[in-house]
């Protein structure tokens, strides 16, 4: 579903004359850009400790308050992350990780136990309802597979994506979720998942069954999403491999930057967590349709974009970290357009603020979706047009700067809605 707003050829073809060269500033704007990423991940490595410290907590002594402080923790490490996913695209390292840490949508029943609603195994995906925590022995193709510990390496070689299906999710953060959440059965009602405490509670207290080994598979999915975070930091770092890649090549740097802003603003946020759900009026096209937290993810993706352009970001203890910036680089050749762009991007913050707030007011964004709710509609749209009209700009500034090899990820939602219901 991939297309392109504006390919680098036509980019140089829309620039008859050579850009000044911004050799130096070009390397700070990239230095700028690395340590945000850095200061990201580090950040999303400290809350999910935090989230690692809280499950611990849960499994050694299960309570409703235990389970009340590792989904608040949870739902803290969100922030941060969300913040960081503009680098995934535009940077391979990312984007080829990305998949372990943030895939979704997920058919949850290869984890746990589901509702009757949910269905059973199909065509498209036979371990649907397999339900790992309650069959230690199970086949993959055609192989037995010994599940009777369930740990990292479980997870991440064996159950994650297997069979090559996508929406068999085994890792990561949206994992983590429906085990601290469950499933949201309210539909486009509000409400989020409700999984009792003693789901994770021992001996007789114990409720939807095999208990120990749900603590275990939380245990295992968080420790592996710190470890992956852990990876993720360090390459940002001085010596590692995404930094040092981004560097090598200033231009091909600086079209890092912004295929990860446009496609995250367009394709990625517009199209394909916004639009096609307001499409569908389906809640399981939410991206953190669990917790029902999407109204938060979404605010943060786009903080994110706006992190990049502006070059600042503000950690989680409250430090300020920037430089030079796309926004430097673009003042000095057209203030118009960085002015556009700037005001743009704050547009964009105020239509997503507005769906935070009305969330956070009891209007969730299940209800947003709902076929006929006018106001909802008119909220979500207000997030996507916001979106699209930055990455008009967005194209803009990459004209002016006459950057090869800019592609920016479509969405079937945006550019061809009609093969949505095909």
């Amino acid at each position: 579903m991939t297309s392109h707003f504006l390919k680098g050829t036509a980019v140089a073809a829309l620039t008859a004359a050579a850009a000044p060269s911004f050799a130096a500033d070009k390397a700070e704007v990239l230095t700028t850009y690395a340590n945000i990423a850095q200061a990201k991940y580090e950040d999303s490595l400290i809350t999910a400790k935090t989230l690692q410290s809280a499950v611990d907590a849960l499994i050694a002594a299960p309570s409703a308050e235990a389970l009340e402080a590792a989904r608040k923790a949870w739902l803290a490490a969100r922030v941060p992350y969300q913040q960081s996913e503009v680098f995934r695209f535009g940077n391979a390292i990312v984007d080829d990780w990305e998949g372990k840490v943030n895939a979704w949508p997920l058919d949850e029943g290869l984890i746990d136990y589901v509702d009757a609603s949910y269905g059973g195994p199909s065509d498209e995906n036979t371990l649907a309802a397999l339900n790992v925590i309650a069959n230690p022995q199970f086949e993959l193709s055609g192989k037995a597979i010994d599940a009777s510990a369930i740990t990292p390496a479980l997870l991440e070689n064996t159950l994650h994506e297997a069979d090559g299906v996508e929406a068999n999710v085994a890792t990561g953060y949206h994992a983590i979720e429906f085990l601290l959440w469950g499933q949201d059965l309210n539909g486009t009602d509000h409400g989020a998942g409700d999984r009792p405490w003693t789901d994770f509670a021992a001996g007789e207290t114990c409720t939807g069954g095999h208990c120990d080994r749900r603590g275990e598979y939380l245990k295992a999915a968080t420790d592996l999403l710190v470890s992956d975070l852990e990876w993720m930091a360090a390459q940002w770092g001085d010596a590692g491999e995404a930094r040092s890649t981004l560097m090598a090549d200033e231009d091909a740097g600086i079209t890092a930057m912004l295929t990860g802003m446009g496609s995250l603003s367009y394709g990625e946020q517009a199209g394909e967590r916004m639009r096609l759900g307001l499409m569908l009026n389906d809640p399981e096209e939410e991206h953190d349709c669990f917790s029902d937290n999407t109204h938060n993810s979404h605010y943060y993706d786009g903080l994110g974009v706006q992190n990049v352009y502006l070059g600042e970001y503000v950690r989680v203890n409250g430090e300020l970290v920037s430089g030079a910036s796309l926004s430097d680089l673009v003042a000095e050749q057209d203030s118009a357009l960085d002015s556009e762009l700037r005001g743009k991007l704050a547009q964009t913050m105020q239509a997503l603020g507005r769906i935070k707030t009305a969330a956070e007011a009891g209007f969730s964004y299940d209800q947003m979706l709902e076929a006929g709710n006018e106001a909802g509609e008119a909220l979500v749209m207000g997030g996507v047009n916001g979106l699209i009209d930055q990455t008009r700009s967005i194209e803009r500034v990459v004209s002016l700067l006459n950057v090869d090899d800019v592609s920016i990820e479509g969405s079937d939602s945006l550019d061809n809605p009609t093969a949505v219901f095909q």
